[in-house]
């Protein structure tokens, strides 16, 4: 009976365990760890080399999941008009592909083509970015601000907060930070809940 204790008790810390580190990633107000992802032009894309921008959106999303798809005239939205105040969109692609083939890379390169895409649609290949900043939904967002020499972390979640109909939006979430930070004030909502579609991590 002891015995069955103990492994019950050792199985729900795991299990715990197991929780804690899904979950696990930047918090708020955190300097972000540079990195390179793969852009649909065959290029390498690192945060470096937004270093003359005064932050980013960053925007985990699929070619796959319909919420992404909804939100793909917003995401572009979003690009037109915060890259020329020095906010623009990067896209990045977290998905194993061998679960989805539609997140393949030459999907993804035809679908950046087909949409016209205004931002730069990248590839997570290793997704040690998506596990970095704890991504677990498509779309799901990150607003990075440039402070000095580094990024830091000031909004992460949802767009906005309808993912299903662009006409019924009551709370523009990423357009409301980064307004604010291009104003100098503090994110009102700094975090959200994101909706859409579980990345698959590889385990």
């Amino acid at each position: 009976m002891t015995g069955r204790i103990h492994h019950f008790f050792l199985l729900t810390l795991l299990l715990f365990a197991g929780r804690i580190h899904a979950q696990s990633g930047y918090s708020l107000g955190d300097a972000i760890t540079n990195f390179t992802v793969k852009g649909t032009d065959g290029r390498p894309v690192s945060l470096t080399d937004y270093g003359s921008q005064k932050g980013v959106i960053l925007i985990f999303t699929s070619n796959h999941c319909p919420f992404s798809r909804t939100y793909e005239d917003r995401i572009q939205a979003l690009n037109q008009r915060f890259a020329p105040l020095g906010y623009p969109v990067l896209a990045i692609m977290a998905n194993d592909p061998a679960a989805y083939e539609e997140d393949s890379f030459a999907n993804m390169q035809r679908r950046a083509t087909e949409q016209n895409y205004s931002y730069s649609y990248t590839m997570d290949e290793s997704q040690q970015v998506a596990r970095r900043f704890g991504a677990t939904r498509t779309p799901q967002a990150f607003v990075l601000k440039r402070a000095a020499d580094q990024f830091v972390l000031e909004y992460m979640g949802a767009i906005d907060d309808n993912p299903q109909d662009p006409s019924g939006v009551q709370r523009q979430y990423v357009s409301d930070a980064v307004t604010s930070l291009l104003a100098r004030r503090p994110v009102a909502t700094p975090i959200t809940k994101a909706v859409g579609c579980a990345i698959k991590l590889r385990s």
